[in-house]
């Protein structure tokens, strides 16, 4: 029987494959300084900033000594909430809470996810959320895995995880969880429905989410 649901964030529960690109862009737009500089510039510390090591406001003035221009951090609110919300996804998620938890696990910025919460009001449908920098994993071992299937007191063979990623499934399915690829390029989510309810996911009825 499943009993938890758990999706990733950043290209399945929104259209940007990942949240360096969404950040990305939006600075880019905002300075007027070209994407591919500004990725330049925060690519050495996305791995301290996805482990909780460090915190955008630690890391600032040097990606902007990288860059060249000295940028407001103020910037960086508006770029997390220019974050692309996959509304079909959204949908999905309240049709499967009719009959089970959902849950987030991602590999994200502490900073990024806090703030999001509550912007996007994810916690009004989704838990647990389980962040890689909150609990200093990250998707490729088994530990982040471990502790959503703990929060959400379920059996890896009783929840499903959804990721953009074939490698970001790896783990998961070592654990024992069912792992599904969800295409962000395609974003076919009837497809991705369809292998939810052959796995046992049992999804309710989209006119009463969307009243909800």
């Amino acid at each position: 029987m499943i009993k938890a649901i758990f999706f990733d964030y950043d290209g399945v529960l929104t259209t940007d494959r990942s949240g360096s690109l969404t950040t990305d862009r939006y600075l880019s737009e905002a300075s007027g300084i070209a994407q591919s500089t500004i990725s330049a510039a925060f690519q050495p510390f996305i791995g301290e900033l996805i482990m909780g090591r460090v915190t955008h406001a630690q890391i600032w003035n040097e990606a902007c000594q990288a860059i060249g221009k000295e940028l407001d951090i103020g910037l960086l609110l508006g770029a997390f909430e220019s974050t692309p919300v996959n509304a079909g996804m959204f949908n999905l998620a309240r049709r499967l809470k009719h009959n089970h938890a959902v849950g987030i696990i991602t590999d994200n910025r502490q900073d990024r996810m806090d703030h999001l919460r509550q912007h996007q009001q994810l916690d009004a449908l989704f838990a647990p959320i389980v962040v890689s920098s909150e609990v200093g994993s990250a998707k490729d071992t088994q530990a982040i895995f471990v502790h959503a299937l703990s929060r959400a007191a379920v059996a890896p063979r009783e929840s499903i995880f959804i990721d953009n990623s074939e490698a970001n499934l790896r783990a998961a399915r070592a654990l024992g969880m069912h792992g599904v690829f969800h295409d962000d390029a395609k974003n076919d989510v009837e497809a991705l429905g369809l292998q939810l309810e052959a796995l046992g996911a049992r999804i309710g009825d989209s006119a009463t989410s969307n009243a909800q």
